[in-house]
């Protein structure tokens, strides 16, 4: 069983940046992040494998968002760069044995951190 916990979200003006990180308590192969705005379903943001040969973001947040993590550290990254208010919604952060964009084959999820973009 492999616990995420994420951390940085806040309240940020469209145009700015924030940087959400997420700590697993072991190893992952695939680690990423989804968000879920009020009123909708969860979808994909982003992903990356342990190796970062894999890497993938959804066509919204492409030249906006950069994923990262540190292996050493059992940690990923989203740094949010040039955020609108529709980026606004709870991120989770999420982990497992697959590549995947789709939420039901995620193996591990985060509570989630909440991103507020005013306008």
């Amino acid at each position: 069983q492999v616990q995420l916990v994420e951390s940085g979200g806040g309240l940020v003006q469209a145009g700015g940046s924030l940087r959400l990180s997420c700590a697993a308590s072991g190893p992952t192969f695939t680690m990423g992040w989804f968000r879920q705005a009020p009123g909708k379903e969860r979808e994909f943001v982003a992903y990356m494998s342990r190796s970062g040969g894999s890497t993938r973001y959804t066509d919204s947040v492409k030249g906006r968002f950069t994923i990262s993590r540190d292996n050493a550290k059992n940690t990923v990254y989203l740094q949010m760069n040039s955020v609108k208010p529709e980026d606004t919604a709870v991120y989770y952060c999420s982990a497992g044995a697959l590549v995947t964009v789709d939420p039901m084959r995620v193996g591990y999820w985060g509570k989630g951190t909440l991103v507020t973009v005013s306008s």
